[in-house]
């Protein structure tokens, strides 16, 4: 099944409970709780605070949005061991984080290998305390084509990592449909972000409707996954409860 929900970091201006509030008003379901904004890397103590208010408002945890980013940290297992705390307090099944900090077109052997190392590391890190790592999609890492990304994958070789999909305007529609029914196929898609762009421009959700249908036919809906908005056009709630309206009538 999939549940409807929102990146939190969508709105990082607003507070936590304010993000629940809105999101349980429109309709939604689930919350991914970004690390920059809502929930800091190691805080214990916050994270269960917001775990209880999160659920105690009829919401579930969809994920812990961590900015830790492979291969860009001296000591990466110290660092990404502040956002698995934070994780776990959160009771998370997942957390996300981002494959590098080099384009596919400039990346090297060495750097694949280097990443697939660090990125086994921290899926084995995470799944000693039975929380998923999904590589998020997104342009400027090793994700941002397909080709790419199940090379990572490949190499990598942790049956606890996996892939965040979410619409990059560098590939075409056709090849978005093509890496998500490969990602389903191997097992490895967990969570989407939902949105919709004409190049690098924000628009309604609603004009990409026949985008997104192509979209979620390249899975299995009746598997358990969360469809989560971001990016609203103009950072407005007006806008987010129009998009939400547009995304319940794709659900549905």
């Amino acid at each position: 099944m999939i549940i409807p929900g929102l990146v939190s970091v969508t709105f990082r201006e607003r507070s936590a409970i304010e993000i629940i509030e809105l999101s349980s008003e429109c309709g939604l379901k689930a919350i991914e709780w970004s690390e920059n904004a809502h929930v800091r890397p190691g805080d214990v103590d916050g994270a269960h605070n917001l775990y209880v208010r999160t659920i105690d408002a009829g919401m579930e945890i969809a994920a812990y949005g961590s900015y830790f980013r492979l291969l860009a940290n001296q000591h990466p297992a110290e660092v990404f061991r502040e956002s698995l705390i934070a994780a776990k307090a959160l009771h998370a099944p997942l957390i996300r984080i981002w494959a590098g900090a080099l384009p596919s077109s400039a990346a090297t052997n060495d750097d694949y290998t280097r990443i697939a190392l660090e990125a086994n590391h921290v899926a084995e890190m995470a799944g000693a305390e039975g929380i998923k790592v999904a590589l998020e999609w997104h342009r400027g890492t090793l994700t941002d084509t397909n080709e790419s990304a199940m090379r990572l994958l490949e190499e990598a070789d942790h049956a606890n990592l996996y892939c965040l999909w979410q619409p990059t305007p560098e590939l075409s529609v056709k090849e978005r449909c093509e890496g998500l029914h490969e990602l389903a196929a191997r097992k490895k898609l967990l969570n989407l972000h939902a949105y919709y762009w004409e190049g690098d421009l924000r628009r309604p959700f609603s004009e990409g409707i026949h985008e997104w249908s192509q979209y979620l036919a390249q899975m299995d809906t009746r598997e358990d996954r969360y469809l989560l908005m971001e990016f609203v056009m103009d950072n407005t709630v007006e806008q987010l409860k129009q998009d939400v309206a547009a995304l319940h009538k794709l659900l549905t």
